[in-house]
């Protein structure tokens, strides 16, 4: 057998675990879950973490495939319904960390209506609270200016649309930086010379109601490649703002 070829799935890190949930650390490029999107893909969040717990997982939401960060699941249905009620009722916060192109506002409420993607017209009111973390430059010139500026957001979506944040940070003029469907061509390249080849976004933490009583905060640090990008600017990674 070719091990090399066709290596086994790593398992994913765990960020909290006990007998009802957990919350993993996905890794940017690891779909969650098989869909119509997958296009022959056999590798999966939700297949490796039923392997790796040797349970069933019930997944709470998602996570676009280029996205990395904290993934909530549940362990019986019990567990599931309460999370999903409690998503569905505003009750969980989803924090990501986001660079995106130019210096946006210090603070700011993106109030934008999203279709559902793909074969959903219909469109629904969205709104994305944001803060600015930090501002830097690359000494590039760029669409007539001297150099390129870019930013890391924290982005909190309140509401759960189809790739909201991003298509919400490409409404204001804010773009992902390395998303080829939303983006910026020519500063995903910046980032591309500078070997950094992911999109960045990454669910940073989340907060919710536990099925047992009280409120459980988790907390993903960004992968190495992320942490490049931020190292571009000399950019440490601050504590997560609230309103």
């Amino acid at each position: 057998m070719n091990t090399e070829a066709n290596p086994a799935p790593t398992d994913l890190a765990l960020l909290h675990c006990d007998d009802r949930l957990a919350v993993v650390n996905k890794p940017a490029g690891l779909m969650v879950h098989d869909s119509a999107l997958a296009r022959g893909e056999t590798d999966f969040a939700a297949d490796r973490l039923r392997q790796q717990l040797g349970r069933p997982v019930f997944l709470i939401h998602r996570l676009d495939r280029a996205t990395s960060g904290c993934l909530l699941l549940a362990f019986d249905r019990d567990a599931a319904s309460f999370l999903g009620k409690a998503l569905m009722g505003n009750e969980v916060r989803k924090d990501y960390l986001a660079l995106c192109r130019g210096w946006p506002d210090e603070i700011g409420l993106i109030d934008h209506p999203l279709d559902g993607g793909p074969g959903k017209p219909q469109k629904k009111s969205a709104q994305t609270q944001f803060w600015r973390l930090a501002c830097g430059e690359l000494q590039e010139a760029c669409a007539g200016f001297p150099t390129s500026r870019f930013a890391l957001l924290q982005c909190r979506p309140l509401t759960g649309r189809f790739r909201q944040i991003r298509r919400h940070l490409k409404h204001i003029d804010h773009h992902l930086i390395g998303d080829t469907s939303h983006g910026d061509g020519r500063r995903n390249r910046m980032f591309r010379m500078r070997g950094v080849h992911r999109m960045l976004l990454h669910a940073w933490r989340l907060q919710f109601p536990h099925p047992e009583g009280g409120t459980l905060s988790v907390r993903a640090g960004p992968d190495p490649e992320f942490a490049k990008a931020m190292a571009l600017f000399g950019w440490s990674l601050a504590v997560p703002q609230d309103l």
